[in-house]
């Protein structure tokens, strides 16, 4: 990874966190919420950059159609996630497959 491409993901970090900043207060709660989960439990490829992006994008087109947050995703936020991560690997399969055990999808 070189420098301009660290600079590049900065400036690009910083936009997705003016977008979120412009949120109601009520969405940004619940993204915080989501975000903080999902670096505790998302997927392996979250670093890829699309994720929370998209729930941006998903909550301003909540807010343009005038829709409060809990209308969106309900009132389980975790769930909300769960749902939205269901086909990829997590640090949780990840860890689970370290220590001898199914990982979450061979499980069901």
């Amino acid at each position: 990874m070189s420098i301009q491409d660290i600079i590049e993901g900065k400036k690009q970090w910083r936009a997705h966190v003016a977008r979120v900043k412009a949120l109601p207060p009520a969405y940004r709660i619940v993204y915080k919420e989501m975000q903080k989960y999902l670096f505790k439990v998302g997927p392996v490829s979250l670093s890829d950059g699309s994720l929370l992006p998209g729930i941006v994008d998903f909550f301003e087109e909540g807010v343009a159609a005038g829709k409060g947050v809990l209308e969106l995703i309900g009132t389980d936020v975790a769930a909300f996630c769960d749902d939205l991560i269901k086909d990829s690997p997590t640090y949780a399969d990840t860890y689970q497959e370290s220590i001898g055990g199914e990982p979450r999808a061979a499980r069901k």
